[in-house]
């Protein structure tokens, strides 16, 4: 049954853009809020906003039971999750189904399934989709570890097996370091996603960091070409561009089927992401994880394919097949993201939320500004520091760089730190203009402190 009103389920810029795709869709619309959250952009523009709880999200847009019960006032047929949060919560997406809504996502079964990293580099394998040489399943302990690490050979990669964001990740050089490092990730992941457990990769020196974005309507499944986010600082994303300009087009090719392959492989209902690492230097790509949501990254997959992804997501959940044929997906010109966050890169990338005392947005054709901001709004200081992400297309990508370099400096946001700064120093920096970067890369370059000399 297509959906006909929806409960946003997150906050901020991502609050806005699902607000926004269901308003074209003739969806009328719920905004869940914190206490902390009454004057933000999301509730402004929904039909209807709902108070859930204190700004803490653990007691608001973590809470499961409000926002059920926030559905249930409403009269809400489906919730959609965004990303972040209970996204990728397979208990969450469960209760929502048992409740008898719509969760705009894949069912509780793929999130749990998908989610635990190890199982979905097993169903990987078995879907004949390369994997980085690393442990079949979880590793128990350091007595386990040792010899698959000696066997896949130092440095390793060990990684949680849920979550993500970069969390309950560390590099073992050694055979010495890795009981302590092991010890480290397990607290960490445990700390942040409630499972402690751990695999093994190969680490991948230069690696870049390759994405496909699928859909699929439990039938069949459908590529939407690939993204390239490998300008990472401590492995969260920072710029993002479509189509990846480092990829041969046989590569390119193989990487998408092979999406393709794993999407229908476990009966792909909605959106998805498949990230992947690309050894330039040997030609190989090898998958990694598979997120189960619509990612922040997701404009510039739009501005290349012309596909509206957010209401494709919402079409799907209500019952619909997919709406487009592979054949019909085609790519067309290049576009650059670039992460707007309250965070000040002159003091360590410190968070700064505050009030914004004046605000200019750039314009003109094929930029694009999705974001949670208006002059006068209180960024509040309890969630991510994402403000919003400015978008630009172009024929070529250096068009398409040389048009991000204008939109950025016509960008001004005032009365807090934003990594603005970073974006603009990046976008004319020799080495991003000859792609010559991978996900290690902007550490380095800010390390050499270029941030100390750019355009404010």
């Amino acid at each position: 049954m297509p959906v006909g009103k929806l409960l946003i389920a997150n906050r901020g810029e991502i609050a806005v853009r699902i607000i926004r795709a269901a308003r074209e869709m003739g969806i009328a619309t719920v905004q869940v809020m914190s206490a902390a959250d009454h004057e933000m952009l999301a509730v402004r523009l929904a039909d209807e906003a709902i108070d859930i709880g204190p700004p803490q999200a653990s007691k608001s847009y973590l809470n499961q039971d409000a926002i059920l019960s926030a559905a249930a006032i409403s009269g809400a047929d489906a919730i959609h999750p965004g990303y972040g949060f209970l996204s990728e919560n397979a208990e969450f997406a469960a209760a929502v189904e048992r409740a008898g809504l719509v969760f705009v996502g894949p069912p509780a079964e793929t999130i749990r399934q998908m989610g635990d990293k190890a199982a979905a580099r097993e169903m990987a394998a078995r879907a004949g989709v390369p994997t980085v040489p690393g442990s079949v399943g979880r590793v128990a302990d350091v007595t386990q570890a040792r010899p698959l690490a000696a066997a896949i050979g130092f440095p390793v990669m060990i990684k949680a097996a849920a979550g993500g964001g970069g969390r309950g990740i560390r590099i073992a050089r050694s055979a010495a370091e890795l009981e302590t490092l092991m010890l480290q990730a397990s607290a960490e992941a445990a700390a942040a996603f409630g499972d402690g457990g751990l695999y093994l990769e190969r680490f991948i020196d230069r690696a870049r960091h390759i994405e496909v974005q699928i859909l699929g309507d439990g039938s069949d499944a459908i590529h939407v070409y690939e993204r390239e986010c490998s300008l990472q600082r401590r492995r969260q994303k920072v710029w993002e561009e479509a189509p990846a300009a480092c990829l041969p087009a046989a590569t390119r090719d193989r990487l998408c089927r092979s999406a393709v392959s794993l999407a229908r492989a476990a009966r792909y209902r909605g959106a998805g992401t498949l990230e992947y690492l690309y050894d330039e230097a040997s030609g190989e790509v090898f998958f990694i994880e598979m997120n189960t949501r619509i990612q922040v990254e997701h404009p510039v997959t739009e501005m290349v394919t012309g596909i509206d992804l957010v209401q494709e997501m919402i079409r799907i959940a209500g019952g619909a097949p997919l709406s487009i044929d592979q054949s019909a997906v085609r790519l067309h010109g290049h576009a650059i993201e670039c992460r707007i966050n309250a965070e000040n890169p002159a003091k360590g990338f410190a968070p700064s939320p505050g009030k914004v005392t004046a605000l200019e947005v750039p314009g003109g054709p094929h930029v694009r500004f999705d974001t949670m901001l208006y002059n006068g709004y209180v960024v509040p200081p309890y969630y991510d520091s994402l403000l919003g992400k400015l978008i630009v297309w172009g024929e070529t990508r250096e068009e398409a760089r040389t048009r991000l370099t204008g939109a950025l400096d016509g960008l001004d946001v005032r009365g807090i730190h934003t990594t603005l700064p970073l974006h603009r120093a990046l976008a004319r920096d020799p080495d991003v203009a000859a792609l010559r970067f991978h996900t290690r890369w902007l550490e380095a370059w800010l390390d050499a402190g270029p941030l100390a000399t750019a355009p404010s």
